[in-house]
């Protein structure tokens, strides 16, 4: 099933300057980009991204760290998308994360793990809409 996804390169990943390697992993995984920009986001505007997460006690690290430089959002596309990101990018904690994806080889810590990527159907049409308007996707 075709499905559309949203990836968040975060600030750790844009300041290491490896925001192409990442997308290339994404596109070699047979995933085509259907809307990118670069941001940086407020405190306001992390905090409003991670609502669900607002009772737990990383949220004001998490939209601290997501605040604290540009980010790279993006929409990816293709077969089964959710689930590919996810393969592509590995585990949440990198040191737990397979060889060879995004976290293990980029990733410094949990929160520090260089991308985001919706977990369900449900989370990326939410996440999608945030940061996108329908005349931004094609």
């Amino acid at each position: 099933m075709i499905e559309r996804t949203l990836v968040i390169i975060k600030p750790d990943a844009v300041k290491k300057n490896i925001v192409g390697e990442i997308i290339s992993r994404f596109e070699k995984g047979g995933l085509r980009i259907a809307a990118l920009k670069r941001i940086h986001l407020t405190k306001e505007q992390a905090k409003g991204f991670y609502i669900v997460h607002k009772d737990k006690p990383f949220y004001e690290s998490l939209t601290n760290f997501m605040s604290e430089g540009p980010v790279v959002v993006m929409v990816l596309e293709g077969k089964n998308a959710i689930s590919e990101v996810r393969k592509i990018m590995g585990a949440t904690n990198p040191s737990e994360a397979e060889k060879g994806t995004i976290r293990r080889d980029f990733g410094e810590s949990i929160e520090r793990n260089a991308v985001h990527g919706s977990d369900s159907s449900e989370s990326a049409a939410y996440e999608i809409a945030y940061f996108f308007s329908f005349l931004e996707i094609f």
